[in-house]
């Protein structure tokens, strides 16, 4: 079994470094060109299932990844970003001046900060394995996994398969529309092939632009 997880293309949030979380923000024309770049990668490598986060960054990266191949796309809840809380739409400078401690812990600290209002990474991992494992039923050796989700949520799930501390999830980056390839026999036995690969619009030694926030 393959799973080809990718993260969503970028947003005007994201260009600004504006926290979105839980909001449905759309792709930005530069987010729609990533996408577009991802599904000509992808143009001729077998995807048997398709599932994404129902957030419209995520399903419409999904949608242009799989281009025409008439795949039915799933959406799952499961896969949602972090719910920042009342940090969502705010810019880091804003979030700094108003909850530093936090945001200082964020950083640093990440696997021991509740957002306000919103999810802890424990809490994120305990939706998003799940969904990724109903991702998987019934897939077989030679299947393909397209999973297009977030950037804290694909964090999360390669630290667990690394079986890496939450603590460590700012170690490696997600890049608008990465992909990341694990295979394995099952969700519980994975191995990670390809990590934050962005060469469908990212030149090698490029700066694949995003804000770890």
């Amino acid at each position: 079994m393959r799973i080809l997880l990718a993260r969503h293309g970028e947003t005007p949030w994201n260009a600004e470094g504006r926290y979105q979380g839980q909001e449905d923000i759309p792709l930005s024309p530069v987010g729609i060109a990533q996408a577009r770049a991802l599904g000509e990668r992808l143009r001729e490598v077998p995807i048997t299932r398709a599932v994404a986060s129902p957030l419209a960054r995520a399903r419409h990266t999904a949608e242009l990844a799989l281009g025409e191949r008439g795949l039915p796309l799933t959406l799952d809840p499961g896969l949602m970003e972090i719910a920042h809380g009342t940090w969502e739409g705010l810019l880091a400078s804003e979030i700094r001046e108003r909850d530093g401690e936090r945001l200082r812990a964020w950083r640093e600290t990440p696997h021991e900060v509740l957002m306000p209002q919103g999810e802890s990474l424990q809490q994120v991992l305990d939706r998003a394995w799940p969904a990724l494992a109903r991702a998987t039923e019934g897939l077989g050796e030679d299947d393909t996994l397209l999973l297009v989700a977030h950037d804290a949520v694909n964090r999360v799930l390669l630290c667990r398969v690394m079986g890496i501390p939450l603590g460590r999830l700012w170690s490696f980056r997600q890049a608008p529309t990465t992909l990341n390839l694990l295979e394995g026999p099952d969700v519980d036995h994975l191995e990670v092939v390809r990590l934050n690969d962005c060469s469908h619009h990212t030149p090698f030694f490029g700066e694949a632009v995003h804000r770890a926030l």
